[in-house]
């Protein structure tokens, strides 16, 4: 999923398409995130950040955070993050 495909539920009506939405287009962005910091420990990136690894590796524990309060919200409205 590219962030794309998450347009048509972020301009829903419906709070819990917006909600559907907010959640994978932060799942896509921290999953991103977290595979550039992985190469960069690893030697691999094809690239060198203008940002230091500790504040990428601050921003990708905030998105993990953001993303399981995100999750518990949607447990309990009953909408499943994992269809």
């Amino acid at each position: 999923m590219e962030l794309i495909d998450t347009v048509d539920l972020m301009c829903s009506e419906h709070h819990e398409n917006r909600l559907l939405a907010e959640y994978r287009q932060t799942k896509i962005r921290y999953e991103k995130l977290h595979k550039m910091i992985v190469k960069a420990h690893a030697g691999t990136l094809d690239f060198v950040p203008k940002s230091p690894l500790p504040l990428l590796e601050e921003q990708a524990a905030a998105m993990g955070r953001y993303l399981k309060a995100l999750e518990v919200r949607c447990e309990l409205e009953g909408l499943d993050v994992y269809a």
